[in-house]
Protein backbone atom coordinates (compact mmCIF):
# COMPACT_ATOMS: atom_id res chain seq x y z
CA UNK A 1 0.00 0.00 0.00
CA UNK A 2 1.08 3.50 -0.82
CA UNK A 3 0.86 6.18 1.73
CA UNK A 4 0.51 8.51 -1.10
CA UNK A 5 -2.78 7.15 -1.69
CA UNK A 6 -3.85 8.19 1.77
CA UNK A 7 -2.25 11.69 1.20
CA UNK A 8 -4.07 12.10 -1.77
CA UNK A 9 -7.50 11.24 -0.09
CA UNK A 10 -7.33 13.56 2.54
CA UNK A 11 -6.01 16.63 0.48
CA UNK A 12 -9.21 15.89 -2.20
CA UNK A 13 -11.32 15.97 0.86
CA UNK A 14 -9.76 18.93 2.46
CA UNK A 15 -10.02 21.03 -0.90
CA UNK A 16 -13.72 19.95 -1.37
CA UNK A 17 -14.23 21.14 2.58
CA UNK A 18 -12.86 24.95 1.53
CA UNK A 19 -14.53 24.59 -1.88
CA UNK A 20 -17.73 23.60 0.18
CA UNK A 21 -17.31 26.96 2.71
CA UNK A 22 -17.53 28.71 -0.13
CA UNK A 23 -15.31 31.67 1.22
CA UNK A 24 -15.97 31.04 4.53
CA UNK A 25 -12.92 31.05 6.96
CA UNK A 26 -12.79 27.52 9.00
CA UNK A 27 -12.11 27.40 12.38
CA UNK A 28 -10.63 24.30 14.63
CA UNK A 29 -9.72 22.13 12.14
CA UNK A 30 -6.99 19.83 13.24
CA UNK A 31 -9.45 18.76 15.95
CA UNK A 32 -11.97 18.31 13.45
CA UNK A 33 -9.58 16.23 11.46
CA UNK A 34 -7.96 14.51 14.34
CA UNK A 35 -11.87 13.04 15.27
CA UNK A 36 -12.80 12.42 11.83
CA UNK A 37 -10.09 10.13 11.13
CA UNK A 38 -9.53 8.99 14.60
CA UNK A 39 -12.57 7.27 14.91
CA UNK A 40 -12.40 5.06 12.10
CA UNK A 41 -8.80 4.32 12.54
CA UNK A 42 -9.34 3.06 15.79
CA UNK A 43 -12.83 0.98 14.48
CA UNK A 44 -10.23 -0.35 11.46
CA UNK A 45 -7.44 -1.41 13.88
CA UNK A 46 -9.27 -3.04 16.33
CA UNK A 47 -11.15 -4.65 14.23
CA UNK A 48 -7.62 -6.53 12.25
CA UNK A 49 -6.47 -7.08 16.15
CA UNK A 50 -9.01 -9.26 16.74
CA UNK A 51 -10.64 -6.20 19.46
CA UNK A 52 -7.04 -7.44 21.44
CA UNK A 53 -6.41 -3.46 22.76
CA UNK A 54 -2.96 -4.66 23.41
CA UNK A 55 -1.97 -5.65 19.79
CA UNK A 56 -4.00 -2.79 18.88
CA UNK A 57 -2.00 -0.32 21.16
CA UNK A 58 1.43 -1.85 19.91
CA UNK A 59 0.22 -1.23 16.25
CA UNK A 60 -0.65 2.29 16.62
CA UNK A 61 2.09 3.08 18.82
CA UNK A 62 0.40 4.34 22.04
CA UNK A 63 0.34 2.94 25.57
CA UNK A 64 -2.71 0.59 26.13
CA UNK A 65 -4.53 2.98 28.43
CA UNK A 66 -4.24 5.82 25.98
CA UNK A 67 -6.02 3.55 23.18
CA UNK A 68 -8.59 2.51 26.06
CA UNK A 69 -9.14 6.55 26.47
CA UNK A 70 -9.69 6.98 22.94
CA UNK A 71 -12.00 3.95 22.24
CA UNK A 72 -14.13 5.60 24.87
CA UNK A 73 -13.85 8.63 23.83
CA UNK A 74 -15.21 7.34 20.62
CA UNK A 75 -18.02 5.06 22.19
CA UNK A 76 -15.88 2.37 20.98
CA UNK A 77 -16.39 0.23 24.42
Amino acid sequence: MSSKLLDECVRENLETYFRDLSGIEPTGMHDMLMRTVEKPLLEVVMAHADNNQSKAAQWLGLNRNTLRKKLLEHKLL
